[in-house]
């Protein structure tokens, strides 16, 4: 029978591989998409969007489609369905494997202070500076919502999610953006701090080299745990030697 591969992403790396594996004669490929994004991007193979309500769901929809592996090639970020996938894989029997790009390393001149936590950011944030290009993604600013005192640029796809901070400029744009564009931007709305998560994606690197030669201090929020148990490889070579090793 033809393998049935379930990918969990929208990322760039779960594009990749999604088009890899269709191209495999005899595979079917279903990527899911949360659908927070109005207008994704072309995706290879079959493609559902939303939520499975939760690990039982996903755990229900692993079963019903009899899927032979799922990979977890969601964000970084993205705690709660790597939690989900991991459970859902382990209540049924489905080989899983999470597909994870290494995480930023800082170099010579860079200022960076790691954080673990969001709230945690925004603690540190009136130390640094009064005026922050704020790159955490559009649905959690809600932690900065108290800093009155500072002004925030926020760069996003769409627009973000209420509550904002009051002195908040909202930025719509989709990269990737070179070192020129991130250096204009800090230059023009005279940013003196960045943060940022620790996605860890080459397309989103420039701001961070942007920063470094401005020598501006950088807030990195740290990449959640895995799951325990859970098997991780960095790229789509990696997802696709495993696949190729795993009986199913």
């Amino acid at each position: 029978m033809s393998p049935h591969i379930l990918i969990l992403g929208g990322t760039t790396e779960a594009r990749e591989l999604a088009a890899a594996l269709a191209s495999r004669p005899g595979w079917r490929v279903t990527t899911s998409l949360a659908g927070r994004v109005t207008r994704p991007g072309a995706v290879a193979g079959e493609v559902r969007v939303g939520g499975f309500g939760g690990a039982e769901g996903l755990a229900d929809w692993l079963r019903e489609e009899q899927v032979d592996a799922l990979v977890d090639a969601t964000h970084p970020f993205a705690r709660a369905i790597t939690a989900h996938a991991a459970r859902a894989a382990a209540a049924t029997g489905v080989p899983s494997v999470v597909l994870r790009r290494p995480g930023w390393r800082p170099g010579p001149g860079d200022r960076w202070h790691p954080v673990d936590s969001l709230d945690e950011a925004a603690r540190f944030l009136p130390g640094l500076g009064r005026r922050v290009f704020l790159t955490t993604g559009r649905m959690e600013l809600a932690a900065f919502a108290r800093l009155t005192a500072l002004h925030f640029v926020v760069r996003s796809v769409e627009l973000p999610e209420p509550p904002l901070p009051p002195h908040t400029e909202v930025l719509l744009a989709r990269g990737p953006f070179t070192v020129a564009d991130e250096s204009a931007l800090l230059h023009e709305h005279r940013i003196d701090v960045l943060v940022t998560k620790d996605s860890g994606a080459a397309a989103t690197s420039a701001k961070l080299t942007a920063a470094r030669e401005l020598a501006l201090p950088v807030v990195v929020v740290r990449r959640p745990a895995l799951p325990d148990g859970v098997t991780a490889v960095p790229d789509v070579a990696g997802v696709q030697r495993w696949l190729d090793l795993t009986p199913r």
